[in-house]
C-alpha cells in the first residue's frame, strides 16, 4: 500500500481516476489546461472526465458565461461552476444514478511575457460527496510566485489535483485536507490567501477556523472574514478602499476599543478624499495576539471573532507582528487611497524602539519609510499614565532625545495625529482586568464592555464565563 501522505501528483490523479463513482468536467481559463492534463497523463481518465475546455478568448468566455467587466474574479469563477455543473448534470441524467459529479474550474492570470504582473487567480470545485446528494462548493484564491509562466502552470496543475484528491479523500479532517492541498507546493511557489467551503456535507466546518489555519501554517500571511463569518480575499474586499485599521487582542472587546474605532473613524473622515462609502473598518488580530501559553486556541479565537462579528466589524488575521509589514501589505491593495492605523499611546514605545528593527539593514528609518510612506496616518489614542494616573498622550509622549526630531517631523507631516475627541471616563478600562473579572465570576466587568458584548459573553459562555444556573448544578 502506498502511504497516502506521500502520493505523487500522478498517483493522486490515478487514485481519483480509478474511483468508479467520481465523474466530472474541467473548465480552465488563463494558464492552459494543466489540471485536466494531469488526469489524462495518469491513465484511466475515461471513467472520470466527461469533458474539458478552455474559453481562453474573452468573446468565447462571454458567450458561455455572460459578459463580464473582470474575468479573473470570484464572481466569474462561481458563474463557471454553476454553468458547468448544471451542464454536466442535465446532459447525463442516467449517469447521475451511479456517480458523484464534480465541476472543477479556474480563472487565472499567470505571469505575462514581460513579467510585470503578479500571477494570481480563483480556483474551485462544485461536487457531490454523496451519490444523488446536493452539491458542495470549495473556493480558493491563489497567488503564484514562480518566476516563469511554465512553472506557474505546473504549480496550478499540482494544486488542482491536490484539491480534487483532498476533497474526496480528506474532507473529514481539516489538518489532512490542508496537508494534502499544499503538498509539493511550498509557500515560495504558491500562496492560498482565501479558502471557503459551503454545502450540506461541509456545513460543520467553520470557515473562520480554516482562515486561522491558513495563517497559522504559513500558507498565507493574512486573511479576513466579515461579520457573518464569510471568509474574504483581502485584495478583493479592500481594493481601492480607504482602510482604517485597529490592531489588538480584543480579549474581550471593551468600551474603550469601540471609542477608539468610532472616534477614529470620525477623525479619519475629515481627511481629504476619505468618503464613508469607500471606507472599510478592520480589526486585526496577529498570531502573537492569539497565542496563550505558547498555543493558539481555536475556541479563544472564535470567542473573539464572535464578539467582533456581533458588533458588525470585519476581522483580519495576520502574521505581521510589526506595523510596517502590515502597511507594506495593505498599501498596494488600497492603491493610492488613504490609510489610517489606530494605536494606543503605549504602543508608540515599541514603534519608536530602534532595537525592534535590528532585522532591517536601514533599521528604524527603513521601517518608518515603509510604514509611513504610503499615505498613512497613525492615530494615537491616549491613556492614563500607569505610574502617575495623569493623562498620557501624543502631546506629552516620552521619547529618547535622538529621536525627538523624527517624532516632530512625523507630527508636522500628518504621519502621527493625536485623537481630537475621546471619552476620558473609559481610559481606566483594560482588557486584561475585564478578563480576570469574568473568570473570577464578578459582575463589575459588565460596566466595561458594550451591551451586545455582555449578551454574547453570557449567551455563549465566552472567556470562561459560567452561567449562575450552571454553577448551582455543579455545586449540587
Amino acid at each position: 500500500m502506498i502511504d497516502v501522505r506521500r502520493l505523487t501528483t500522478e498517483e493522486k490523479a490515478l487514485k481519483v481516476n480509478l474511483t468508479p463513482d467520481i465523474y466530472g468536467c474541467f473548465a480552465e481559463i488563463g494558464a492552459g489546461q494543466e489540471v485536466a492534463a494531469n488526469f489524462f497523463k495518469a491513465g484511466g481518465s475515461s471513467g472520470t472526465i466527461a469533458y474539458t475546455h478552455s474559453a481562453y478568448d474573452m468573446k468565447v468566455s462571454d458567450s458561455m458565461y455572460g459578459e463580464a467587466s473582470r474575468y479573473v474574479c470570484e464572481e466569474r469563477l462561481i458563474t463557471m461552476l454553476g454553468t458547468e455543473y448544471h451542464s454536466l448534470k442535465n446532459s447525463l441524467p442516467n449517469k447521475a444514478k451511479e456517480s458523484r459529479f464534480f465541476a472543477f474550474c479556474n480563472t487565472v492570470e499567470s505571469l505575462n511575457y514581460h513579467k510585470t504582473n503578479q500571477g494570481q487567480g480563483w480556483v474551485g470545485m462544485r461536487l457531490q460527496l454523496k451519490e444523488g446528494g446536493e452539491p458542495n462548493d470549495i473556493i480558493l484564491h491563489v497567488k503564484m510566485h514562480d518566476n516563469s509562466h511554465k512553472a506557474q502552470q505546473e504549480a496550478l496543475g499540482i494544486l488542482g489535483v491536490n484539491l480534487i484528491h483532498a476533497a474526496y479523500f480528506h474532507k473529514d479532517n481539516l489538518d489532512s485536507f490542508l496537508d494534502s492541498l499544499v503538498h509539493r507546493l511550498p509557500r515560495e511557489r504558491m500562496e492560498i490567501d482565501m479558502l471557503r467551503v459551503t454545502g450540506p456535507d461541509l456545513n460543520t466546518i467553520d470557515n473562520r477556523i480554516i482562515a486561522l489555519n491558513l495563517v497559522k501554517r504559513g500558507i498565507t500571511d493574512s486573511t479576513m472574514f466579515d461579520l457573518g463569518g464569510n471568509v474574504l480575499q483581502p485584495a478583493t474586499a479592500l481594493y481601492k478602499k480607504n482602510i482604517l485599521l485597529m490592531r489588538g487582542r480584543f480579549r474581550p472587546v471593551t468600551k474603550v476599543h469601540i471609542d477608539m474605532i468610532e472616534r477614529g473613524k470620525q477623525q479619519f473622515l475629515k481627511d481629504e478624499g476619505v468618503k464613508e462609502d469607500k471606507l472599510r473598518l478592520v480589526f486585526e488580530l496577529t498570531l502573537k495576539d492569539l497565542t496563550a501559553d505558547g498555543k493558539i486556541s481555536d475556541k479563544d479565537f472564535i470567542d473573539r471573532a464572535e464578539l467582533l462579528g456581533t458588533l458588525g466589524y470585519t476581522v483580519m488575521i495576520s502574521n505581521y507582528l510589526k506595523h510596517y509589514k502590515m502597511v507594506d501589505y495593505l498599501a498596494p491593495i488600497a492603491r493610492g487611497c488613504k490609510m489610517g492605523v489606530i494605536v494606543g499611546v503605549y504602543n508608540l514605545n515599541t514603534i519608536f524602539d530602534e532595537k525592534y528593527y535590528d532585522n532591517l539593514p536601514g533599521g528604524l528609518l527603513e521601517a518608518f519609510g515603509r510604514g509611513f510612506g504610503h499615505n498613512v496616518t497613525m492615530y494615537v489614542y491616549p491613556a492614563n499614565n500607569v505610574e502617575t494616573g495623569e493623562l498620557y498622550s501624543l502631546d506629552n509622549f516620552e521619547i529618547s532625545k535622538n529621536l525627538e526630531g523624527l517624532l516632530q517631523y512625523m507630527k508636522e507631516n500628518n504621519k502621527l495625529a493625536a485623537f481630537e475627541n475621546y471619552d476620558k471616563g473609559l481610559l481606566h478600562i483594560l482588557s486584561d482586568d475585564v478578563l480576570s473579572k469574568i473568570k473570577a465570576g464578578a459582575s463589575s466587568w459588565e460596566e466595561d464592555v458594550p451591551e451586545q458584548v455582555v449578551k454574547a459573553i453570557k449567551f455563549y459562555e465566552l472567556f470562561g464565563y459560567v452561567k449562575k444556573e450552571n454553577i448551582l448544578v455543579e455545586a449540587n
